[in-house]
């Protein structure tokens, strides 16, 4: 489909006899939020991996904006327009919040290292607009008057907002978020929906997270694609995935899908 930022087909990743990722098609349509979710184990994250070059997929094609991206490296993938975030939180914990954001605009950089020896104008001129960027993506994710406080020092849920905020650093047009409500309270996870919300609504940006609290699924997702062993099982609407039986068998087991759904409250 022409609307489709990222088109998956008959994607695999093998790992010497275990297939991790299963013959799989997957579509995101543009400016969306679509969730992936599935059991442990069941391919979500070495999905993700695939689509941000951090494993080559062994069969299928995978394109982003109408292009191939299969074969690409993770700095290449950045420079088209995908970011992304962690399970675990990967912050350089001993640099600055503004440090870290200024990591994540590497993609999008293009002084040189003669530029920046000579302190040449053009140079000067970019660090000062990236200076002035990254204090506003602090912003835009609550976390201003914290430029100079070290990633350790700051609170769980900050930490999460930081990482996103170094996400959109590159200027991505399509995020992955893999699992950013981990760890937090009821509190934190509410505000942190209705940010990803925002991030589409108000950057129109694309996201695609991996997301095991159903309710943040149920609440915030379009669209959704359950995984398990590899494959795609199911995929649809809020209210299809939560009554599907193949969805409640490959959470709940065996026998399970004949009287239940998918608890969100």
């Amino acid at each position: 489909m022409a609307n489709n930022i990222l088109e998956a087909k008959n994607v695999t990743k093998r790992f010497g006899g275990l297939v991790a990722v299963n013959d799989l098609s997957f579509n995101i349509p543009a400016q969306s939020i679509v969730s992936i979710i599935g059991p442990n184990g069941a391919g979500k994250t070495t999905f993700f991996n695939c689509i941000t070059g951090f494993y080559q997929i062994d069969e299928g094609t995978i394109h982003f904006t109408g292009r191939s991206i299969a074969g690409h490296t993770p700095d290449q993938i950045a420079r088209v327009g995908i970011s992304r975030t962690y399970q675990n939180i990967r912050l350089f914990n001993y640099m600055s919040a503004l440090e870290n954001i200024l990591v994540g605009m590497e993609p999008q950089l293009h002084s040189s290292w003669i530029g920046a020896l000579f302190r040449l104008p053009g140079t000067r001129k970019e660090e000062k607009e990236a200076l002035i960027e990254a204090n506003r993506l602090l912003n835009f994710v609550g976390l201003q008057g914290l430029g100079d406080t070290l990633a350790v020092n700051l609170p769980y849920g900050d930490q999460r907002r930081l990482e996103i905020a170094r996400a959109l650093a590159s200027k991505p047009q399509l995020l992955l978020l893999d699992e950013p409500t981990a760890g937090m309270n009821p509190r934190e996870t509410a505000e942190t929906t209705e940010f990803i919300r925002k991030l589409r609504d108000d950057l129109g940006i694309t996201v695609l997270l991996i997301e095991h609290d159903m309710r943040v699924v149920m609440g915030i997702s379009e669209y959704i694609t359950v995984l398990d062993y590899g494959r795609n099982i199911a995929e649809g609407l809020p209210a299809e995935i939560q009554s599907n039986p193949l969805v409640i068998e490959a959470y709940l087991g065996s026998g399970a899908a004949a009287s239940a759904t998918i608890e969100v409250s």
